[in-house]
């Protein structure tokens, strides 16, 4: 298992370590459901350095870019981004990606592990192009503030005095202590949200900052279970629970972020665009309200039943403060995947009843099920008032 460069400075925050695809990541500082609070009502600050960062270099980067990946490369700006999923011939993804366009490279970010994969996907395709694959990762770490008081935070840090207003923007700066940072509005949660990527020399002195201003707003460092509850909660899927290489993006629902139907082609498209236009997939990616408390949760790959017909399976699942509930993500099967729908999930040793309900959670989603028990779980949280409601290669030297 790969270390975090701030093992030290997260330990004496009484952090609690696990590992994520190979990488040390932080489940938590000794209250996750206080730190999801922060990320729900204030700001949390997370270390997300375990995530994959990869640069492209060369004079055809972006027009070899634009070929690989499902969005519309060509078209950014230097201080622009984007994001897309890189799949195969036959419309498989392999990751996703969010792409930066900085002055003299492309920097993707992505799940942790995946770097050597997706590199050699990328040289794979690399014949007489000027183009040079650079892992970034031990040069550069990422902090990432989230939640409705984010932007105040970062303000209040001093790291950046302008923050980019636009999703995918990014700014710079840099200063004599801590070199050359880059500022993104990157919000990986249904609220506002920013990564900021430290030199990894000066990367303790960054996240030093950020938590003194934590303290000052009512912020706090957040861990990766309250950060994973939050995104299940946003119904936003991650590539490697929610995604991975048995999907396409349009059954995961990323197409309208990810997808650029009118760039041209690129490794995939034709099937993309097939779809789009003469058919359809067989499942969706639903939210899914399981009986009372849920517990135990459904694990991943876990069976969803309509009646005795298989419909589909179970990707993501968690016990959400935010709606006093068990929840979960999974992919239904066509005719099965409406809102409203009656399912039951099996497991190896449990299971239960769930309905389908809108990613994001939007409208009630407390109506009895059927033959579910309503007992709440006396451990979890209270509902809210409004519930249910929708809330550059030369410096890698």
């Amino acid at each position: 298992m790969e270390p975090l460069h701030l093992h030290e400075l997260q330990r004496g925050l009484s952090a609690r370590f696990t590992e994520l695809n190979g990488m040390e990541i932080v489940a938590d500082y000794g209250g996750w459901r206080a730190e999801h609070a922060a990320l729900q009502e204030s700001a949390g600050v997370l270390d997300l350095s375990f995530r994959s960062r990869l640069c492209l270099t060369g004079a055809d980067r972006a027009r070899f870019l634009h070929g690989q990946v499902t969005n519309d490369v060509k078209r950014l700006q230097v201080g622009e981004g984007c994001y897309a999923a890189l799949i195969t011939a036959k419309g498989k993804m392999q990751s996703d990606l969010n792409i930066y366009c900085l002055k003299d490279e492309l920097l993707l970010d992505f799940e942790p592990g995946l770097a050597e994969t997706v590199s050699q996907r990328l040289e794979k395709y690399i014949i007489a192009d000027d183009v040079q694959v650079v892992n970034v990762a031990p040069h550069y770490g990422v902090l990432s503030v989230q939640g409705p008081k984010a932007e105040a935070l970062i303000v209040s840090s001093a790291l950046f005095p302008e923050l980019p207003a636009t999703p995918f923007d990014w700014t710079t700066r840099v200063t004599p202590e801590l070199g050359e940072m880059y500022l993104m509005n990157q919000a990986r949660l249904a609220t506002a949200g920013f990564d900021l990527f430290i030199p990894l020399p000066s990367l303790a002195l960054a996240a030093e900052a950020l938590i003194r201003a934590a303290k000052e707003s009512g912020g706090r460092f957040c861990g990766w279970t309250a950060l994973e509850t939050a995104r299940i909660e946003a119904g936003l899927p991650r590539f490697g629970a929610d995604m991975d290489e048995s999907n396409i993006p349009l059954e995961a629902g990323i197409e309208n972020r990810a997808v650029s139907f009118d760039k041209g082609c690129y490794i995939g498209q034709e099937v993309l665009s097939r779809i789009r236009t003469y058919g359809h997939v067989n499942r969706h990616l639903r939210g899914l309200l399981l009986e009372g408390g849920a517990v135990p949760l459904p694990a991943p790959r876990d069976k969803l039943f309509c009646g005795d017909k298989e419909a589909g399976y179970v990707t993501s699942a968690c016990l959400s403060p935010k709606f006093d509930a068990g929840i979960a993500l999974g992919y239904v099967r066509r005719g099965h995947d409406e809102p409203g729908t009656e399912l039951t999930w099996r497991g190896a040793n449990a299971g239960g009843h769930a309905r389908v309900v809108e990613l994001g959670w939007h409208g009630p989603i407390r109506p009895p099920i059927p033959g579910g028990s309503e007992t709440r779980n006396p451990n979890l949280a209270k509902p809210e008032p409004n519930y249910g409601k929708k809330t550059g290669a030369k410096k890698y030297g």
